[in-house]
């Protein structure tokens, strides 16, 4: 179980898209989370590597988003070749975090009417690009469910170095079963006080069913008066 502390400039979702801390302030504690969270799941890879991640949550507004936007950025100020996939084709938003357009992105490929040269975007960090979700369509699951899909993660871990996709909640669709079961690994965002016991447990048998390889848990929102301190400041995660 990794935690991230919550504090003021951390928010699940706002009017342009999700917080960036760790682009706008990579001093911040929180950004040292994002960090050690990052080498924490490096460390989960020692037999098998792991080049495409898929986050997700048990329900909506759980931070999903927030989580898996900044641990891409994380992994790009690394030096990694990150590419960030915008696969919740019912709600997407990372194209408004990031400020790009969203006309022709993943959807449009999955349908056959676009190249993958096409659809990424560069971002304005370095060593990161964008997949955003494109047109919403009215079939997600099996768009998702289709070869095409398979051709293109396959193609971009010959590319990138790491693939992170942003995922719908297990609970409300089965997109994310679908995704689980074609990628190397799968992290549960998971926030305190919010999220509800038996939905997580759902979720989690949801992703079992499928075999997905979960890798751990992400706790966001984590008060201050239950958080590990190090020097004052709030700093360590833990793991299990």
């Amino acid at each position: 179980m990794f935690g991230i502390k919550k504090n003021k400039l951390d928010s699940t979702s706002q009017k342009h898209g999700v917080n960036l801390i760790t682009y706008n302030h990579p001093q911040d504690a929180v950004a040292e989370q994002f960090r050690t969270v990052r080498t924490n799941i490096q460390f989960t890879a020692v037999d098998k590597q792991i080049k495409s991640i898929v986050f997700t949550s048990s329900a909506p507004s759980e931070g999903k988003s927030t989580v898996s936007n900044n641990f891409a950025v994380t992994c790009a100020d690394q030096g990694s070749k990150v590419v960030l996939i915008d696969s919740d084709l019912r709600r997407p938003t990372i194209h408004k975090t990031f400020g790009i357009d969203n006309r022709i992105g993943l959807s449009n490929y999955l349908l056959g009417t676009a190249k993958v040269d096409e659809i990424l975007q560069p971002a304005l960090v370095r060593n990161l690009s964008i997949i955003p979700s494109g047109p919403i369509p009215p079939n997600p699951s099996e768009l998702l469910g289709s070869n095409r899909l398979k051709q293109l993660l396959k193609e971009l871990e010959e590319r990138f170095d790491i693939l992170i996709l942003d995922a719908p909640p297990v609970n409300t669709v089965t997109d994310t079963q679908v995704l689980a079961s074609v990628v190397d690994g799968v992290v549960m965002v998971v926030p305190q006080g919010i999220a509800i016991k038996a939905g997580v447990r759902h979720a989690k048998e949801s992703l079992e069913l499928v075999h997905a390889h979960i890798i751990g848990a992400i706790m966001n929102r984590v008060t201050v008066q239950k958080s590990v301190y190090y020097g004052g400041e709030y700093y360590g995660t833990k793991k299990s």
